[in-house]
């Protein structure tokens, strides 16, 4: 039965400005069938089964029998003011329905803000865990500092609760963890299927999962850490183990963006209609429509040959609509690049990007001999020494050796860099032994090495990573080599410097990692190509093919 509109005058009682309620007294319900149709105002008003109280009139209120107050299933309710508006608050799981993950240290050590990327899962920290943080957290190294910042994630997480119950992982604002934090506060007696040496700290945590599965066999119990030979001893214990994947940006390291794109033979055939072509500052822009400009990346450089051969840039997109534009020509001659010309396709896309100064951001991606290094150098001599563009050329590398250390190096900041900037040299010396000039206007069969060392201590400034946090960098061509080696968050550190007017190259090669608990997809360099794809002043490309010399070509393939 269809419920009757609220009457003129209770309405005026219910609204917001006029009603307050005091007090409800609720009798039994009435079935819907049981309410009599609207009383005419003459009639004498039965009795009511909600007495309400009103602070506006100071009288007892009669509702009428067929009032707003009686819900769909026939029973009468009672007047309740507008709730207050309140934050909203995500839903936690149910216990049984989260996993619990022991941590290992090395997943702490590596990223310090890992107790708050598991989502709505629980974490556990065994107390061999923060006995390994203790002794790690001394010195200035990265992992000093993440054991420190750990440490204070877990004060300001505990505050004053004691720590035998669950403790909420989104206390110190982070909203996506909605997990809990437990410790290890009593001695759990377990005994494993393989007997393990005591008294290392890997096979403690492993009896630690092994007696939390035991206890809880209705939850997943998964250990997570970086280091391969404790998970592989995990799994031959039985037990789940999983590496740390919250900083792998990709899982496999064929899917990283390259910059490039070929087009197919038929691309002017499907892509001709309306397409409109003008000229500016030189470049000839292309405006195409069709299927393939919804899979264009802005700044992307595609590519076809043949007849009708087209190399360009991706200027904008949108939809089915892209704008194209003509690239420089560096492989000829007349726009030699500190004497050094493209020699392939993909070197020609490079300079492209290096030599303007609308991309603040380049990374440039290849295997040894591709001219990754040599590029930079030579476009950033150019347009600091001739241009005049840049003030000054910064290098900097990750100081990660591939056999043992040789130990503490003497010296200045420079000097101690030195050993490690042998690629700076040995491409200086290839450039002005190229060009037959340099800084002092001597000819280089005179002095090619103090024309190089003059350089250096002119322009280029060889600075540690140590000392990076805290500067800026303005109007500087910063070049990081062997960014691969470096971690996301010492990439952000790096980018983060550049000042008004600096342009950053990154250079790597992601299968050259040398820097422990690094993979290709959890390398800074491929986070930080990632992330820039498609930002209008970045810019990639992945080199292709070597230059250095047919021994180095095919030592690449064939060793």
């Amino acid at each position: 039965m269809p419920l009757p509109s609220l009457p003129t005058k209770m309405g005026a009682l219910l609204s917001e400005d006029n009603y307050k309620l005091v007090a409800t007294v609720t009798t039994t319900p009435v079935e819907p069938e049981a309410i009599p149709p609207k009383a005419p105002p003459t009639a004498k008003p039965k009795p009511s089964a909600t007495k309400t109280i009103s602070k506006k009139t100071s009288t007892t209120a009669t509702t009428p029998a067929p009032s707003p107050l009686v819900s769909a299933n026939g029973t009468h309710t009672s007047p309740k003011k507008p709730p207050a508006p309140r934050s909203k608050v995500r839903p936690r799981l149910a216990k049984l329905e989260r996993k619990l993950f022991v941590l290992d240290t090395n997943v702490l050590l590596h990223d310090s803000n890992s107790l708050f990327k598991f989502q709505e899962h629980d974490i556990f920290l065994p107390m061999i865990v923060l006995e390994e943080l203790d002794h790690q957290k001394k010195g200035l190294s990265e992992v000093a500092r993440n054991a420190r910042q750990v440490s204070r994630y877990l004060e300001g997480l505990v505050g004053n609760q004691t720590l035998d119950h669950e403790i909420h992982l989104d206390g110190l604002g982070n909203s996506e963890a909605l997990g809990s934090l437990l410790f290890q506060t009593t001695a759990l007696d377990t005994v494993l299927p393989i007997t393990l040496p005591d008294g290392k700290a890997d096979n403690a945590i492993l009896g630690v999962v092994h007696a939390l599965a035991q206890l809880h066999p209705e939850r997943d119990v998964v250990l997570v850490s970086k280091d391969i030979n404790m998970r592989l001893k995990a799994k031959a214990l039985s037990l789940l183990a999983e590496d740390y994947l919250h900083d792998h940006v990709l899982d496999d390291s064929d899917l990283l963006y390259d910059g490039v794109m070929p087009l197919p033979a038929n691309f002017w055939a499907k892509h001709d209609k309306d397409l409109e072509s003008w000229q500016q500052g030189g470049t000839t822009f292309y405006r195409i429509h069709g299927p393939l400009c919804s899979e264009f990346m802005v700044n992307e450089f595609v590519y076809t040959e043949g007849d009708d051969p087209l190399y360009a840039q991706v200027r904008e997109t949108a939809g089915n609509t892209a704008v194209l534009a003509t690239l420089r020509d560096y492989s000829h001659g007349k726009n030699n690049v500190w004497g050094i010309t493209a020699r392939n396709r993909e070197q020609n896309f490079a300079l492209n990007l290096l030599m303007n100064a609308d991309y603040d951001f380049v990374s440039l991606l290849g295997h040894a001999g591709t001219g990754k290094t040599l590029l930079a150098l030579a476009s950033a001599l150019t347009q600091t020494l001739e241009t005049k563009r840049y003030n000054e050329i910064i290098i900097t590398r990750a100081t990660v050796p591939v056999g043992d250390d040789i130990g503490f190096l003497p010296g200045t900041e420079e000097e101690k860099m030195q050993p490690w900037m042998g690629a700076l040299e040995d491409n200086l010396e290839v450039l002005h032994l190229g060009t037959g000039k340099n800084n002092s206007g001597l000819s280089t069969a005179d002095s090619p090495r103090n024309s190089t060392m003059e350089l250096i201590r002119s322009k280029i400034k060889v600075k540690s990573l140590s000392f990076m946090r805290g500067r800026t960098f303005m109007n500087k061509f910063l070049i990081i080599d062997e960014a691969q080696n470096l971690t996301p968050k010492q990439m952000k550190t790096l980018v983060t410097r550049a000042g008004p007017g600096t342009k950053i190259v990154c250079l790597g090669n992601i299968s050259q990692i040398d820097t422990p608990y690094l993979t290709e997809g959890s390398s800074g360099l491929t986070y930080v190509v990632d992330r820039f794809k498609g930002w209008p002043h970045a810019g990639h490309v992945t080199l292709q093919r070597g230059e250095r010399s047919r021994l180095a070509d095919y030592a690449s393939e064939a060793l």
